[in-house]
């Protein structure tokens, strides 16, 4: 069972590799998590308590814009951890991901060794070579470094954005906490690091990958649970005008069948509606009028066809809001 929080955190907040940040629960997970300013629904709560309990990768799948990257980062902070992060793309592969070798170092080294042994001083060709492939050459990229810190979350994002080869791969590294270097062997993580993958969903991730991982579609927040979500961040923000940033961002989600009849081809996230609110409170706005929703759209709307057809709704969209 995972002890308490720990409270034994030095005066600048840091903690000995060894000490255990790691809720006891679910409940006190998202009481954590809120003091960092991420609201978790309960089911959020236990699936990524679940997951660090039991040592598994936590797969997030959703809408962009609501908080699969930021529950990431809201975890390294509760526990105290090394974030890294993996930003996942089309064509991204095993080195990239892994580790390189500083090439343009291993010249210069050459070239040293060389000059040497025009000075008299000779090293055998086994000798070179593995000079030239010491660790200090070596490039830890993001899955390398975080089997290799005390206490990372790592964070794998966009998966789905990767192709099937990458996956295998990211499989067989999850299975074992294991990274093979030919040049140096094989480099196990004494601590392995939660790990949090999201997805987009514009491919399915294969069946082998979620299987090795606990699952959690996330949804967007209900109109009050967005009202907590700004004044949380946001703690600036009025109420009266965090309020009507949710209900206009709700209305836009709702598409046709909702009253602003939008429709719009990226309907605005939770990152949305904080960046609207963070723009009308730099403009010195107490209330979502027309006039100050429509100089604002660009926060909030991230298409052309989105913004003309937000901006001929505008009024019903804001209507009682």
């Amino acid at each position: 069972m995972l002890s308490a929080m720990a409270d034994s955190a030095s005066v600048d907040g840091g903690l000995a590799p060894g000490v255990d940040r790691r809720p006891a629960d679910p409940a006190a997970l998202a009481a954590a998590l809120g003091r960092t300013g991420y609201l978790a629904d309960e089911a959020l709560a236990t699936v990524a308590w679940l997951a660090m309990t039991m040592d598994r990768p936590i797969l997030l799948e959703g809408e962009p814009g609501t908080g699969k990257t930021a529950l990431a980062e809201a975890l390294a902070q509760v526990l105290d951890a090394e974030l890294v992060r993996l930003q996942c793309y089309e064509g991204i592969d095993a080195s990239q991901a892994l580790y390189d070798w500083d090439f343009p170092r291993q010249v210069l080294h050459l070239r040293t060794l060389e000059a040497l042994r025009g000075d008299g001083e000779q090293l055998a060709a086994a000798e070179v070579e593995q000079s030239l492939f010491d660790e200090r050459f070596l490039l830890a990229r993001p899955v390398l470094k975080a089997l290799r810190s005390p206490r990372a979350v790592l964070l794998v994002d966009e998966i789905d954005r990767a192709d099937d080869e990458f996956e295998a791969f990211l499989l067989e590294v999850l299975s074992t906490h294991a990274v093979t270097i030919p040049e140096l062997g094989t480099i196990v993580a004494a601590n392995p690091p939660v790990v949090v993958l999201t997805s987009n969903r514009t491919r399915e991730v294969h069946d082998a990958l979620k299987r090795r991982c606990l699952y959690h579609w996330v949804e967007h927040p209900g109109l009050d649970r967005e009202v907590e979500i700004l004044r949380s961040r946001l703690p600036q923000v009025p109420l009266a005008l965090a309020r009507q940033v949710a209900v206009a961002v709700q209305r836009m989600r709702d598409g046709a069948s909702g009253p602003a009849g939008a429709d719009l081809l990226k309907p605005p996230g939770v990152a949305e509606s904080l960046d609207w609110a963070r723009c009308l409170l730099e403009l010195g706005a107490r209330d979502l009028d027309v006039e100050a929703a429509a100089a604002t759209l660009g926060a909030v709307c991230k298409y052309r066809e989105d913004t003309e057809r937000v901006r001929d709704a505008l009024d019903r969209i804001l209507a009682g809001a």
